[in-house]
């Protein structure tokens, strides 16, 4: 199926832009990829946190359903890369959801949530997943606060509007090692066995973090990826940043051309390589699929046309169909074929109009409406170089749109970390239309994990956020029952 109509929708409704003041300082990238390398190296990076981190809890409450408790510790990247976080962002700020009594004293399961874009403070995680993951399973749940949300925003920071580049990367950072802090906590209270999860960005970043944990450990990744690359330069967001003012500091400043550029690599670069081999692995299913979208074409204009459309695709398919076959049995498949279109176009539109329906947005319903082209005006669901800023001929030759990529690619790829101790562990959850997080051209995960397990949600990003939540919960459920089968608990 094509992107998710809906999260283009969505995202041009949305006022957040990315990246408003550009790149970032050029020293202080060039102090991020240096050391994105050590914080690439499991052993590395996770010695230099202590395992008895000082934490302070600053909250300790019994709620009717279950007991919470708060607390706070100055983020380890500000030890060791000083000066880069503002400072409102330097206190990592957590919240524990734990059962008023646990029904085992032999295991504790606890499972460490990580943010995804625009998901600011506790209350969305803790009552969407975490105290229904508590109700279902029993397994507890950390909430971990984003660097640049909620309580660690910028004062001058509007929503999640991120100022610089640079910042994103930033928090990637922090919540590795913040991830690590968490996590070694949480043995020394006895917790275990121990997860981490988390949607859309929030799973990418558990997936980097679970990179740099020592002991296998599972991970279940929601509606992301194997890099940031494609969400930046490729899906709906791509529309939300200021391409003009990237394009004008990148050739204005000779750092970033001379220095930083070569600083970073594209991991997924030929295109037309990456294009090739695609249509070469998937023929002739590539041809089966273009044939199918000028049928779906055809059969949501007859809905509107009557039958005279409905018999020019009969004798279209007959044509393609071998001679010999009878027309009856060939009028027989063509309507097999368009009942099987036409249910899956109902059911997606039925799943991305309850989906809207969640919305508090009554833009969605003027906006949402079959052929009308102004919807996605500026949202780009195809490669960059159909967005208007860089069509033509020399798309290619947009050095900052590379530059992007690159960067993305060194600070985000899961090839530029180690591979989890378990990966089978890992079930990650992706989105088949997700028009937000782009697969097409990307490394798969179980290129890069192999032995990781990939399961498909029939729905776009927004749509299988709103609609899926207790499939995701599950899928948790499910990682940690894997992990206590193949790592059972010493009883001693």
């Amino acid at each position: 199926m094509p992107p998710s109509r809906l999260d283009a929708v969505y995202r041009s409704i949305l006022l957040t832009k990315f990246f408003t003041k550009g790149w970032g300082k050029p020293e202080n990238l060039k102090r991020i990829f240096e050391f994105r390398k050590v914080v690439a190296n499991r052993e590395a990076c996770y010695n230099l946190i202590p395992r008895d981190y000082p934490i302070t809890i600053t909250k300790d409450e019994e709620w009717s359903d279950c007991h919470i408790l708060e607390g706070f510790f100055l983020s380890p990247f500000e030890h060791h890369v000083p000066n880069l976080m503002p400072e409102e962002t330097r206190n990592a700020y957590f919240q524990v959801i734990l059962p008023s009594k646990w029904t085992s004293h032999k295991t504790k399961p606890m499972c460490l949530h990580l943010a995804g874009t625009g998901d600011h403070f506790f209350w969305r995680r803790r009552n969407l997943i975490a105290k229904p993951l508590l109700k279902e399973s029993g397994i507890g749940s950390i909430l971990l606060e984003n660097p640049f949300y909620g309580l660690r925003k910028p004062k001058d920071q509007i929503r999640s509007s991120l100022h610089n580049v640079s910042d994103i990367f930033i928090m990637g950072g922090c919540l590795i090692m913040e991830s690590i802090v968490l996590l070694n906590w949480c043995e020394q209270q006895g917790f275990g066995p121990l997860g981490l999860t988390g949607l859309s960005m929030g799973g990418h970043m558990a997936s980097l973090a679970a990179t740099n944990w020592p002991k296998p450990i599972p991970l279940v990744p929601c509606l992301s990826w194997s890099t940031a690359s494609p969400v930046f330069t490729q899906g709906v967001m791509s529309a939300s940043i200021n391409w003009e003012l990237l394009e004008s500091q990148y050739f204005s400043n000779k750092e970033y051309q001379n220095d930083l550029a070569k600083m970073v690599k594209i991991i997924d670069q030929d295109d037309a390589f990456l294009a090739g081999q695609h249509f070469a692995k998937h023929y002739p299913e590539s041809m089966f699929r273009v044939n199918q979208l000028k049928r779906e074409v055809k059969v949501l204009d007859g809905d509107a046309k009557g039958d005279s459309n409905s018999q020019n695709n009969n004798a279209d398919r007959t044509t393609n169909n071998n001679q010999s076959n009878s027309n009856e049995n060939n009028k027989d498949n063509n309507t097999m074929d368009s009942n099987s279109i036409k249910n899956a176009t109902n059911l997606r539109i039925a799943e991305e109009t309850a989906a809207a329906k969640l919305f508090p947005l009554n833009l969605i319903s003027n906006k949402f409406k079959v052929g009308e082209s102004n919807v996605l005006k500026g949202v780009c669901l195809l490669p960059v170089s159909k967005h208007p800023l860089f069509s033509g001929n020399k798309w290619r030759e947009r050095e900052a749109l590379q530059f992007m990529r690159g960067m993305m690619d060194e600070c985000t790829h899961l090839s530029n970390f180690e591979v989890p101790v378990d990966t089978e562990l890992i079930i990650a959850v992706c989105a088949r239309d997700d028009a937000y997080v782009p697969r097409e051209g990307c490394m798969s995960l179980q290129d890069i994990w192999p032995g990781a397990e990939i399961r498909f949600i029939d729905a776009g990003h927004v749509t299988a956020y709103l609609l899926h939540q207790k499939l995701f919960r599950s899928t948790i459920i499910e990682a940690f029952e894997r992990t206590m089968k193949k790592y059972p608990i010493d009883n001693s």
